[in-house]
């Protein structure tokens, strides 16, 4: 599959919410205690299943907000069963204040990147066998920090590093793999990447509160860490890591939006290692439009990503490392 640039958005009838799609909360013996994801069975048989990380600068969102409950109601309308994942939040800083700095108490890296790689681990390694999704057919996906998260632990399970625990007896000794990940807007880098021209000018007229600047990207993922040194794991950024052997992946950018900079990157960086991906740029659109159900950009992007879970042609392969 070749690498697509920013397209110009199709015009997508909205994606309803399915009105009878089974929604229960499950609490999971997770690596850092109980972790609790909500479980979105569809009213038929499923076709393909989503474990799904929200956003929120890695210290914000719960499994209530637009961007986890609305985007799983409309997949489960679409046939997809969906383990939306409360992975812990690391404390919260202003990081687009002067001279922010991250704090080290509380919940830090690698803490919710292990919780959202057990939680794929238990899905697609059966603990969600009652939910009916076909073997091989559970993906990874996340929003903004959430995409961090997701893709950082395909990278961990790629690598066999996902901590197991109560699950080592379950899941086989070669471990469990996407079939494949979905990013949107991701947080992709420690550093964010230079925009291009096009899109520095579009973030130039960008009101304080939309943009993203190099000083708070930084800020942010110095608070998701810890410290404000550089990472020392390679599954806290999958940005210029080793991508070779990933599942195929879709990204779906916000249009107006300096981290697409990122995603823009990792998109050609993941197509450089020889792994299958899609990338594609939801015009008109700012930051976070998931979270915005009422923007045209939702039903969009909600409908491509459905797309995507559920058409065979649509998804390559993980391909040799």
């Amino acid at each position: 599959m070749t690498t697509t640039a920013g397209t110009t958005a199709d015009t997508a009838p909205p994606v309803p919410a399915d009105p009878d799609a089974a929604v229960a909360d499950r609490v999971l013996a997770g690596p850092h205690g109980d972790l609790r994801v909500r479980v979105y069975r569809p009213a038929g048989t499923p076709v393909a299943g989503l474990v799904w990380a929200h956003g929120g600068a890695f210290a914000h969102g719960d499994l209530d907000m637009p961007e986890a409950d609305g985007v799983a109601r409309g997949l489960a309308a679409a046939g997809v069963a969906v383990v939306s994942v409360e992975y812990r939040l690391v404390p919260a800083l202003d990081y687009r204040a002067a001279g922010a700095t991250p704090g080290t108490d509380g919940v830090r890296f690698p803490v919710p990147s292990e919780e959202v790689a057990f939680a794929f681990a238990w899905a697609a390694g059966g603990g969600a066998a009652d939910l009916g999704v076909p073997a091989g057919r559970w993906s990874l996906g996340g929003a903004s920090a959430g995409g961090d998260l997701a893709a950082g632990a395909s990278l961990r399970l790629r690598d066999g590093a996902a901590p197991l625990g109560t699950l080592s007896g379950a899941v086989g000794p070669d471990g469990v793999t996407p079939r494949s990940v979905v990013l949107a807007y991701p947080v992709t880098h420690q550093e964010l990447p230079s925009p291009s021209a096009e899109l520095a000018a579009k973030i130039a007229g960008l009101p304080p509160e939309k943009d993203f600047p190099p000083a708070a990207v930084r800020a942010m993922n110095g608070n998701y860490l810890g410290h404000d040194g550089p990472a020392t794991s390679p599954y806290a950024f999958p940005g210029g890591q080793d991508l070779r052997g990933l599942p195929p992946t879709l990204i779906v950018n916000s249009d107006l939006d300096a981290l697409r900079s990122g995603g823009e990157a990792y998109a050609a960086e993941l197509a450089a290692a020889g792994v299958d991906v899609f990338v594609t740029r939801e015009d008109g659109t700012t930051h976070g439009h998931l979270n915005r159900p009422a923007e045209p950009g939702f039903a969009r992007s909600l409908a491509r990503i459905s797309a995507w879970l559920t058409t065979d042609a649509l998804v390559g392969t993980a391909h040799e490392r």
